[in-house]
């Protein structure tokens, strides 16, 4: 069987091949396919961080892990020196201000001022509002994550183990509305959890290995938790997307050969899925090529 990556470096190739050029939201442009499915499997130990560039996975466990509280603010971020959210609230700050500070100095005011990260730094009901605190026509509150390890824990055969992002009624008030939207989980006989993730959207060459690391890193959360083993991580993807001012770094990326994935695994056992840090997280033997630079688009 050959290296699961090239199941994703395929896909990059395909989209620059066979991809329907688009004008996007952003004004930069896609090249663009509409519904992939790639398969990884986590039972070994090793994760799908990918190889033939740099990943910054720390990075992207720490935004999984923010989602997990709930978090909806970039100052949270920044203190851990989490730079990915912030083009957002500074394009909103810029528009509605005039003030074009850099980048940089936005965020350290952000870090050093409270009352302006409240006023500036809130980026709405986005991912981690969504992942605990729905809230529904009732105004009752719902905890999607905590309901789905009591179900995990008690109910493993059930098909209702889920939790999703697009609350319709919020999407208005999201600096983004989510990308990767359903995760559905599946526990089989042998006592594995597998994943099922949808995204509706990929950027492929900057989103698509952080959506890969932060889903692996659920997985090993929630097997943790339910006492079970990692199984499968499936990944469908609805517009599988490359951005024309990323197709140069993409040919980069798809003639360089895959190494071998890393291992992940947990470090410690918190009592509760509120109580995960990123230093309870440890990957060995990760030699990807160098990184590859590319501009978000906003």
């Amino acid at each position: 069987m050959g290296h699961p990556e090239y199941q994703f470096l395929d896909l990059l190739a395909r989209v620059l091949e066979k991809g329907d050029e688009r004008v996007d939201r952003t004004g930069v442009g896609t090249k663009s396919l509409f519904g992939e499915l790639l398969r990884f499997d986590l039972s070994r130990g090793e994760v799908p961080i990918i190889t033939t560039k740099r990943v910054y996975w720390k990075t992207a466990v720490k935004e999984m892990l923010w989602f997990l509280t709930g978090g909806t603010n970039i100052r949270e971020l920044l203190l851990q020196n989490v730079r990915i959210w912030s083009d957002w609230p500074l394009a909103r700050y810029r528009q509605e201000t005039g003030d074009h500070i850099s980048q940089s100095d936005f965020e350290s005011r952000i870090v050093a001022d409270e009352k302006f990260a409240e006023q500036w730094g809130e980026l709405g009901p986005v991912y981690g509002k969504q992942w605990r605190r729905w809230i529904d026509a009732q105004g009752r509150e719902h905890d999607q994550i905590t309901r789905l390890v009591e179900t995990l824990k008690n109910n493993p055969s059930s098909r209702r183990m889920l939790f999703h992002a697009w609350n319709v009624g919020e999407l208005d008030k999201m600096a983004l509305p989510p990308c990767h939207m359903v995760y559905q989980y599946h526990v089989n006989s042998r006592g594995e959890i597998n994943c099922l993730l949808f995204q509706r959207s990929c950027d492929l060459f900057l989103g698509g290995a952080f959506n890969l690391v932060a889903a692996s890193a659920l997985l090993l959360i929630l097997a943790q938790q339910a006492n079970l083993k990692p199984g499968e991580l499936v990944w469908v993807v609805g517009d599988a997307h490359v951005y024309l001012n990323h197709v140069d770094q993409v040919r980069e990326q798809i003639s360089r050969e895959p190494r071998p994935f890393p291992a992940m695994r947990l470090t410690r056992h918190p009592a509760s899925i509120d109580g995960y840090r990123i230093e309870d997280f440890e990957v060995t033997e990760y030699d990807p090529h160098p990184s590859i630079h590319g501009e978000v688009a906003v």
